[in-house]
């Protein structure tokens, strides 16, 4: 029996122990066999790290379909290699200003000049909801701490719009989600990074990371949201969260916006056996178990505006076909109309069949 990083899980390996989150409420229990949904599902529900039996089982391949479609290219287009230079460029920046927030430097640094850091690559952009079809292409790079931070910020930076917030809220909630994670740097690395099995003691360290980053933050006298963002990101609105278990209207409504970017571009990161994870998995998740995890005011802004950024994308179905998404079923946003060639399909009628992939 190891404990292993949820990053580093694979379809086939076996539970070792029931799984709970930090409410102690069972999430998965023990000899469960690892598919990628299974895999998905401790991602989503914030666990870091699963006990793991050592023998792997067989799990059925899924099969592989010819694609019949070439869809246009983002990632050859101007505006894409116009913005990967831009993110790659802020990416590498960021590290510096972490360690600069961390050595007391940064108190010359306000939340408009870090907010500009984190959103300088959207100038060149179509808006918003186009930044999603960017960041789902940029799913095959680095996916460190840094990168993964910028994620969260530039996704809090449009939600920030969904929810119409003030020019002034917009700033916070982007410098929320950029230094969520910053208590990660008060981590030894080589346990943040590490690919090989963790003591309880290494897991329990992580652990300490949001109050870690709340002592950074209050230290160099950042405002009280952006403390509070990094101290609650895993704190959930049913009291399922750590570290301080708290729930609905306990938790700064900045934290509550982070703690959903924070999800959704863990769950649609690439792994170590597959590419980046289709977006509409990650939505059924969040209808199915995310309603009561998450604040309603803010969990179905978030759904709504988000299946929107991908009408009229090409995608492959569970079945194999392929088509675009030419509308969306309010009740069901996982699952939109897709036409395929002259057929509509109504997945909302068709419970056999989901997507399985966005091709552009």
């Amino acid at each position: 029996m190891k404990r292993v990083k949820t990053a580093l899980l694979v379809p086939g390996m076996i539970i070792a122990k029931d799984v709970h989150n930090a409410n102690n409420i069972l999430v998965m229990g023990k000899n469960t066999i690892l598919t990628d949904e299974s895999i998905t599902k401790l991602t989503f529900h914030s666990i870091y790290s699963v006990y793991i039996k050592e023998e792997v089982a067989e799990v059925p391949k899924k099969p592989t379909y010819e694609r019949t479609y070439i869809p246009s290219k983002i990632k050859e287009s101007p505006e894409f290699k116009a913005f990967k230079e831009n993110y790659e460029k802020e990416v590498e920046n960021l590290e510096v200003t972490f360690q600069d927030i961390i050595s007391m430097q940064s108190q010359k640094i306000g939340i408009s000049e870090l907010c500009q850091k984190a959103t300088s690559m959207l100038d060149d952009t179509r808006g918003g909801i186009h930044v999603f079809d960017i960041l789902h292409n940029m799913r095959d790079y680095d996916d460190s701490t840094f990168n993964h931070s910028m994620n969260v910020a530039l996704i809090c930076n449009v939600f920030a719009d969904w929810m119409h917030m003030s020019a002034m809220e917009k700033e916070i909630a982007t410098v929320c989600g950029l230094l969520h994670d910053i208590g990660k740097l008060r981590i030894p690395e080589k346990i943040v990074k590490k690919t090989s099995r963790l003591t309880d003691e290494e897991y329990d360290l992580i652990k300490t990371h949001p109050m870690e980053g709340y002592n950074i933050l209050f230290e160099s006298r950042f405002i009280a949201s952006v403390q509070n963002a990094a101290l609650m990101h895993h704190e959930r609105s049913d009291g399922s969260g750590y570290p301080l278990g708290l729930k609905g209207n306990q938790i700064d409504k900045f934290a509550k916006m982070v703690a959903i970017a924070d999800v959704y571009d863990a769950m649609t990161a690439a792994r170590v056996y597959r590419g980046a994870l289709c977006p509409f998995k990650v939505i059924e998740m969040f209808e199915q178990e995310g309603l009561s995890m998450f604040d309603p005011e803010y969990i179905l802004v978030f759904l709504e505006n988000i299946v929107q950024t991908y009408i009229k994308n090409w995608v492959r179905l569970s079945n194999g076909r392929e088509g675009e998404i030419v509308m969306l079923n309010k009740h069901k946003l996982s699952r939109p109309v897709i036409l395929c060639g002259t057929e509509f399909i109504n997945l909302a009628e068709h419970p056999e069949i989901s997507i399985e992939e966005i091709l552009i």
